[in-house]
């Protein structure tokens, strides 16, 4: 991380991997060439000779699959012990196990954290960005309240302490037991509302073309500028795709405590995508959610402002081990 603070945008840019974000619900213009990112490439997915042998049966040429779609890649795999959680709170615990089989204790702490845990639903109406404490055996814990049944998804995003490893993103489905009434994707909109803040989004993305997402924060109609640092940046993005949850966690641009916050992104395809931003201000960090569509022939955002927050868009949750 150089320079001040910059804003993490938690998911391994995988600019190139699975370029990020997507179409912000609008377009705002032509984009400006896309400002350097302030970390490198975090590669999440496949890559022939990453890590402890990132590699894949996929031809050559062809672009490596985005991050979370594999509960096993480059010889690691993320091995719940809880796999089960009940509704509300409760404590879910795993490890990263190696290519023999054992758990893994030496990691390369990046923005902060040696490893960066999200829980999300299948529907990506819940969010949780979770801070897992790791015990000296490898095992990782942490808390969670999840409010209703159904599908979700977890997410390990770390480095392992290996000479020339890359990063790794792996991904496995959890089952929370219950009646299960799946909610609509929320409508994609410019503008998130939580906690009093509005947060728009600017800027547009297409598939396989790198732009610039400018994120702007404001409270009371005066915008932010005294943002807080966290996980070492004013601002942590992260993106799912609809359908699969493929996971791209998005780097940063340079750039002050607000009121904007500016990320470079590439969509891996055409399709719709859920954004979650996490910033900090007051000493409490919050999360505004967006839904956009990248690709042509993708309807863009309606008029009236998504509020995030509540049972049935819960995109709050940070929790600290």
């Amino acid at each position: 991380m150089n320079t001040g603070v910059k804003i993490t945008a938690f998911a391994a840019a995988l600019a190139a991997t699975f370029g990020t974000a997507y179409g912000v619900g609008r377009t705002v213009g032509p984009l400006e060439e896309p400002k350097r990112a302030v970390h490198g490439e975090h590669a999440a997915s496949s890559e022939p000779g990453a890590g402890a042998g990132h590699g894949d049966h996929r031809e050559a040429g062809q672009a490596p699959l985005p991050g979370g779609l594999q509960v096993s890649e480059g010889g690691y795999t993320l091995a719940m012990e809880t796999p089960r959680p009940a509704v509300g709170k409760s404590v879910l615990k795993f490890s990263i196990k190696d290519a023999g089989g054992r758990k893994v204790t030496a990691y390369t702490t990046e923005h902060g954290k040696e490893l960066h845990f999200i829980v999300a639903s299948r529907d990506l109406t819940v969010y949780r960005h979770l801070h897992p404490v790791r015990a000296a055996d490898g095992t990782w814990s942490t808390p969670v309240d999840l409010p209703a049944a159904g599908g979700y998804k977890a997410f390990a995003d770390f480095r392992p302490a290996t000479p020339g490893a890359k990063g790794v993103t792996l991904g496995v489905d959890l089952s929370v037991p219950g009646a299960y009434a799946p909610q609509p994707l929320p409508a994609a909109t410019p503008t998130a509302t939580v906690d009093g803040y509005q947060v728009t989004l600017g800027g547009t993305l297409d598939p396989g073309k790198a732009g610039e997402l400018r994120l702007t924060v404001a409270k009371g109609g005066k915008p932010v500028t005294d943002l807080e640092p966290y996980l070492g940046a004013y601002g942590h993005l992260v993106a799912l795709r609809d359908g699969d949850l493929a996971y791209l966690h998005v780097h940063p641009n340079e750039g002050g405590p607000g009121p904007d916050v500016s990320f470079t992104a590439t969509a891996p395809s055409a399709g719709t995508y859920r954004l979650f931003l996490d910033f900090q201000h007051g000493g409490t960090v919050r999360t505004a959610a967006f839904t956009v569509h990248a690709g042509p022939g993708q309807a863009r955002p309606g008029q009236a402002p998504a509020t995030t927050g509540g049972d049935a868009h819960d995109a709050g949750g940070h929790s600290h081990g």
